[in-house]
C-alpha cells in the first residue's frame, strides 16, 4: 500500500505541476520522465527473456499443454471482453451521446533537457520468440548450464527492478502525468468524450469483476481478497500505461495471490503481451463510438465485429511494450476493415489515449487471474499427493 500511496502522490504531483508550476519545473520532470522510460524500455526484452525462459524452463514436463491453456484462456478472455464492450456501446452510445463536434486544445509540447536513448538489444517479440525456444528446449533436454544462465539472469533482473526501477516508477508516473497536463490532451478529450469513457471504464471494472468473482469461486477463494493483492498492479498500470513496465509489480502481486514464483515468473510477462482485454474493451468501445459520431461510418452489426475484435486479440501483441500502443497498432485494421478515414482516425487517437491507461490497469490486473488459474493448470497435473503451494500455505 506504501507503493500505491507513492503512485497516487506522482499522480498528483504531474497534474498539479503541469497545472501551476512554472515551465522549466514540468521540462525537468519531463526530462526525469524521459531518461526513466528509456531505461524501462531497455529493461523490457531482458524482463520477458529471462522470466519467461526461467518460468518454462522450470515447468514439469507437461509445459507444452500449460502453455497452450495459458495462451488459449488469455485470448478467450480477450476476445469475450471485446464482444462484451461491443454489445454494451452499440445498444448505449446512440442513446448517451450526440453527433456533436469535439473541442480541441492548443498543445504545449515539452522538450527534454537531456537526449538519451538507450535502445534495447532486441525487440518484445524477439525476446518473446527466443523465450519460447530456450525454454522449451531447456526443459526438454535438461540443460543445466543454460537454466542456470536463465536462473542468474533473471535474478539480475530483479535486482535491477527492485532497486532502481520500482522506486523510480512515481518520478516516472509525474512525468507522465506533468507532459499530459501542460499539453492538455487529457482535459480537452475528457471534456468532449467524457461519457464515452466513463461507459469504458465502468465496462473494465465490471469484466474485472466478472473475472475475479467467478475465479474465487471457482478456486473456492475470497474474490475480495484477490482484487486488493492486485490493486498495486493497478495503479502502477494506471500511471505508467504499459502492461509491459508494470511487469515486476504485476509479478509480486499474483505471489501475493497464492501463485507459485515459477508460474508466475511465466505467465505474468507472457500475459503482458497476450493478455489485452483491457485495451480491447477500449478499442471497440472507441471504435464503436466514432461510428457513430461520424456522418460517412455507421456502427456494424457482429457479423463485422468479430472479425475485426479477433484480429485484434493477434495484432495488438505487438503493442504493449509502449503507451498507446494498442491503438496504434490497430490502425491498420480500423482503416481496412471499419472503413475509417483521417478524420476518423485521429478522432479515435485522440478518444482512446484519454484513458489508455484505464485500460492498461485493466489488462494487467486481468493478468492476475490467468496466474491464478495457469497455477491451477499445474497443480491439477501433478500427482494428488502432491500440494498445491496455495493449498500449502492456506493449510499454514
Amino acid at each position: 500500500m506504501k507503493l500505491v500511496l507513492k503512485l497516487i502522490a506522482g499522480i498528483l504531483a504531474g497534474l498539479l505541476l503541469g497545472l501551476y508550476a512554472p515551465e522549466w519545473v514540468a521540462r525537468v520532470l519531463f526530462t526525469a520522465k524521459t531518461v526513466i522510460g528509456q531505461l524501462i524500455t531497455f529493461t523490457i526484452p531482458l524482463i520477458i527473456l529471462f522470466f519467461i525462459m526461467s518460468g518454462i524452463a522450470s515447468l514439469p514436463k507437461n509445459s507444452g499443454r500449460l502453455l497452450g491453456k495459458t495462451v488459449a484462456l488469455s485470448y478467450c478472455s480477450t476476445i469475450l471482453a471485446g464482444l462484451f464492450a461491443f454489445t454494451v456501446a452499440s445498444h448505449l452510445i446512440p442513446q448517451l451521446t450526440t453527433a456533436a463536434e469535439p473541442t480541441t486544445a492548443t498543445a504545449i509540447k515539452l522538450a527534454s533537457y537531456v537526449n538519451l536513448e538507450i535502445p534495447p538489444l532486441f525487440g518484445v517479440m524477439s525476446a518473446l520468440a527466443a523465450a519460447f525456444v530456450f525454454g522449451i528446449g531447456i526443459s526438454a533436454t535438461q540443460a543445466t548450464d543454460l537454466r542456470r544462465v536463465a536462473d542468474q539472469g533473471r535474478d539480475i533482473i530483479d535486482r535491477l527492478l527492485a532497486k532502481v526501477i520500482i522506486p523510480l516508477l512515481p518520478f516516472y508516473i509525474a512525468g507522465v502525468f506533468v507532459e499530459m497536463t501542460v499539453e492538455g490532451t487529457v482535459f480537452a478529450t475528457l471534456k468532449t468524450f467524457g461519457v464515452v469513457l466513463v461507459m469504458a471504464i465502468l465496462m473494465h471494472w465490471i469484466w474485472l469483476s466478472v473475472l475475479f468473482i467467478g475465479t474465487g469461486l471457482a478456486l473456492g477463494r475470497s474474490p475480495a481478497q484477490l482484487i486488493k493483492n492486485m490493486l498495486p498492479a493497478y495503479f502502477t498500470a494506471l500511471g505508467t500505461m504499459s502492461s509491459a513496465a508494470t511487469i515486476p509489480v504485476a509479478l509480486q502481486s499474483s505471489k501475493n495471490n497464492g501463485v507459485s514464483d515459477g508460474i508466475a515468473n511465466f505467465t505474468v510477462p507472457l500475459c503482458a503481451t497476450i493478455h489485452l482485454c483491457g485495451s480491447t474493451i477500449t478499442l471497440v468501445t472507441c471504435a464503436t463510438a466514432v461510428m457513430f459520431l461520424s456522418e460517412h461510418l455507421a456502427i456494424p452489426g457482429i457479423e463485422t465485429m468479430l472479425p475485426f475484435i479477433m484480429m485484434l486479440g493477434v495484432i495488438m501483441i505487438a503493442a504493449p511494450g509502449a503507451p498507446g500502443g494498442g491503438v496504434m497498432s490497430a490502425l491498420g485494421l480500423l482503416t481496412s476493415m471499419l472503413g475509417f478515414g483521417e478524420a476518423s482516425i485521429a478522432l479515435m487517437i485522440a478518444l482512446y489515449l484519454a484513458q489508455d491507461s484505464f485500460g492498461t490497469a485493466c489488462n494487467v490486473t486481468g493478468d492476475g487471474v490467468i496466474a491464478l488459474w495457469a497455477d491451477r493448470f499445474a497443480n491439477g497435473s501433478e500427482s494428488t499427493e502432491s500440494a498445491s503451494p496455495v493449498a500449502e500455505a492456506e493449510q499454514a
